[in-house]
């Protein structure tokens, strides 16, 4: 058994520091590896991360942590990965790792995955350049977790760690009129053909803890679900 502790969606920040480091002290112990799936900060800013830093720099188990549209808003991501690296948290973009846990080689692959929606209502490849700008950053997410994916196909374990939701399962709860900015089933499409044995993900605050991609489970491990 590998015991994951995961969360998505601290908006870390001065006002919440003592909450943030009493949440990670309680881990020691409880965990082989932890995994953050984005919005680590409420807007981006180095002195946010911190907070992060300090809660995990005394822990022993593997770190890895992908980041959200919070952690973009002030386009400091730069300074956010050096402030978590400082702590030893691997930041995932586009990218994959693995680590050993009693004996099992788990591989993780994270990226922040984007918007585009669900059928019945999905952007297309079609239109002004903007639009299709908007497309083609969706697609790059989700050709980077085909490769990430086919990096680790030797591992034990393969966890998807993302920000955005690629179901609609676990957005049940919030109002379905912005499910096209939660998530985008097309981050599902490599999953289900590469396969995995977890999918985590984010940013639905309102929607529900647990869904899937055929026999694959997703969870939403935003804070506040």
């Amino acid at each position: 058994m590998v015991r994951i502790a995961a969360a998505a969606d601290i908006h870390a920040s001065e006002a919440s520091a003592d909450r943030v480091e009493r949440a990670f002290s309680d881990l020691q112990g409880e965990a082989d590896v932890i995994l953050l799936a984005g919005d680590l900060t409420t807007s981006g800013e180095p002195e946010q991360a911190e907070v992060i830093a300090d809660s995990c720099r005394n822990l022993d188990v593997p770190i890895f942590a992908v980041l959200g549209n919070h952690d973009h808003h002030a386009e400091r991501t730069d300074e956010l990965g050096e402030v978590l690296a400082g702590a030893g948290i691997r930041l995932l973009d586009r990218e994959c790792a693995t680590c050993e846990v009693e004996g099992l080689e788990v591989g993780i692959v994270g990226t922040k995955g984007f918007v585009g929606g669900f059928p019945g209502s999905a952007l297309p490849d079609f239109g002004e350049p903007l639009l299709r700008k908007l497309y083609a950053e969706t697609s790059a997410e989700a050709e980077a977790i085909k490769r990430g994916l086919q990096a680790i196909v030797h591992c034990d374990i393969r966890i998807v760690l993302l920000h955005y939701s690629p179901v609609v399962d676990t957005l049940e709860g919030e109002p379905p009129g912005i499910w096209t900015y939660l998530g985008s089933e097309r981050l599902a499409t490599p999953i289900a053909e590469s396969g995995c044995d977890l999918v985590l993900h984010g940013h639905a605050h309102a929607g529900s803890f647990q869904g899937c991609i055929g026999d694959i489970p997703v969870y939403n491990v935003a804070v506040h679900v």
